[in-house]
């Protein structure tokens, strides 16, 4: 499989960049940057044939089946119908738009195009949530109640490595889709009921830094999600799954019991990057041709609640 990864040069950018690595049959043929000085000099350390800074001319090449997108949110929508209306396969990163009208746009381009469509939702991936999911879909476990912490310090305009970042991002388009996703794909049941708050929004980044998520399933399944922008602690993301035979916690790879007893999820795929996890179930949909697990087609739904959010938080905030 030969791809184009965009925005490879970034924090998660290069990420992807490493988890390639240990994918068998794949290379990089093309990388698309926002600067030259980085893109070049990444292409020339990994030997890549072709760089540059214009997508359309990495899109235009013969040896390029697929594109991945880790470029800033707000490019994500009309980056990923580019590719898609470009004939390739495309693999875009959360979100896959940061409002429901281009959301909506991108899922019907992608059902006409005939090509594999697939967005980052790690959290289907990590190997804690596998380890649940499998158990709900075998009849072992059902979950009751999820709470979600999302905690990071964020006041300044930068990204994971603390780098200056060239776009800002967002608690409710970009964070909450995780963890919205994610407890739809747990439970297996769509949100009937949500009600949010939010905090103040920042008065230089735009964005609100403190939100609060209630949701309900129709069965009565209930989600807690609690983010912040503000947080001086651990930082990332905290999960706690109560469910009718037991309770499990979550913390990026690492997974207990309620009590603290370590279960051990070493062993639940054949790699515990789920970013190299992600790949290959990308890889393998366009290989089978069949939906890949996190399409964007499945994503919409997530992209509708946020939806309801965002009015009702707007709603709020006027008033």
């Amino acid at each position: 499989m030969r791809l184009l990864v965009a925005g490879a040069t970034g924090a998660f950018g290069r990420k992807h960049m490493a988890a390639l690595d240990n994918i068998d049959g794949v290379e990089v043929t093309s990388i698309i940057g926002g600067s030259e000085a980085p893109t070049k000099a990444m292409a020339e350390e990994r030997n890549i044939s072709h760089w540059s800074l214009d997508l359309a001319e990495g899109l235009a090449r013969d040896n390029v089946d697929a594109a991945i997108l880790v470029t800033p949110t707000q490019q994500h929508a009309a980056q990923a119908i580019q590719v898609l209306e470009a004939g390739k396969h495309c693999f875009v990163e959360i979100p896959m738009a940061d409002n429901i009208e281009d959301s909506r746009r991108l899922a019907d381009v992608a059902n006409a195009s005939g090509k594999k469509a697939m967005v980052g939702h790690v959290r289907r991936f990590n190997p804690p949530h596998q380890w649940v999911h499998n158990r709900v879909k075998s009849g072992d476990l059902s979950v009751q109640q999820m709470q979600i912490r999302t905690m990071f310090f964020r006041r300044t305009n930068t990204n994971a490595l603390g780098e200056k970042r060239s776009w800002v991002d967002h608690l409710l388009w970009h964070h909450s889709a995780h963890s919205i996703d994610l407890f739809m794909y747990q439970t297996q049941e769509p949100i009937s009921d949500v009600y949010a708050v939010a905090g103040p929004v920042h008065p230089e980044l735009g964005i609100y830094m403190d939100m609060g998520i209630v949701m309900r399933t129709p069965s009565g399944k209930v989600c807690n999600l609690s983010l912040s922008f503000n947080n001086e602690g651990p930082l990332g993301t905290h999960f706690r799954y109560i469910c009718d035979k037991g309770t499990y916690t979550a913390y990026y790879d690492d997974m207990k019991t309620g009590t603290g007893e370590i279960v051990d999820v070493s062993g639940i795929d054949v790699s515990t990057n789920g970013i190299e996890l992600m790949q290959r179930e990308f890889l393998s949909a366009i290989a089978e041709d069949r939906e890949p697990n996190g399409s964007v087609q499945q994503i919409l739904a997530t992209h509708e609640v946020m939806e309801k959010i965002q009015q009702m938080v707007e709603k709020q905030i006027s008033g």
